[in-house]
């Protein structure tokens, strides 16, 4: 079993830390081993596409703000494996060009604070539908606060967040990127995730994350 613990990937050009990419680590650790092809969900500037390049033959980028992929195909001009769709990837389940574009029967599909922007349930309907049987689905999300625990967690983290701060050298990656507010708890998470996806290996992190990992039968 592959576990979403940390690992580490090297720094390259246009690298940088913020919450999301504090997670980009656990992502790459849970790519199955002889995986051919991945596909990054909201994938935005293309800094997790960039780094899943170096690990899998072929991978996708697909994002719903065209200036965003503009960007992630000027950074990823030394990445020739990569590519990058502007299309919406729920609404591509049933627009026959976008779906076209972006391919089916991935063997990794990713996505990082992402499926707040769409419901849940459809979101990962959409992504599960792009993998190929035997693939793995990674999201990381974040939600909502809805008990005493969860606030108690959020203080904790916004008392460790200038600590990694100091550690990575400030936080950056983050002009231009579409901002929503979660809807669903963290509760609401960890219960429709596990039925929609049986099995799924949920976990809590500190920095107001999440992480599912699912592998498709």
């Amino acid at each position: 079993m592959v576990s979403l613990s940390r690992g580490s990937t090297g720094r390259a050009l246009h690298d940088y830390w913020n919450h999301n990419a504090e997670h980009h680590p656990r992502v790459l650790d849970a790519v199955p081993e002889g995986c051919t092809s991945a596909l990054d969900v909201g994938c935005g500037e293309g800094l997790l596409v960039r780094k899943l390049a170096r690990r899998v033959r072929t991978v996708v980028g697909v994002d719903r703000s065209p200036e965003m992929v503009r960007l992630a195909r000027e950074r990823a001009a030394e990445a020739p494996n990569a590519r990058f769709v502007a299309a919406d990837f729920v609404k591509g389940r049933e627009e026959r060009a976008s779906a076209a574009e972006i391919g089916r029967g991935y063997g990794f599909v990713c996505a990082v604070t992402v499926v707040h922007h769409a419901g849940f349930a459809e979101a990962v309907e959409a992504m599960t539908s792009l993998l190929a049987p035997g693939g793995r689905l990674v999201i990381v999300g974040i939600a909502a606060d809805g008990t005493p625990f969860d606030r108690a967690l959020g203080l904790a983290a916004v008392a460790a967040n200038p600590v990694y701060r100091r550690l990575h050298g400030g936080e950056g990656g983050m002009d231009g990127m579409p901002v929503a507010r979660p809807t669903m708890s963290w509760r609401q998470v960890r219960e429709e995730s596990k039925l929609l996806l049986p099995g799924r290996r949920y976990r809590r992190h500190l920095l107001w994350r999440y992480s599912l990992m699912w592998d498709k039968p």
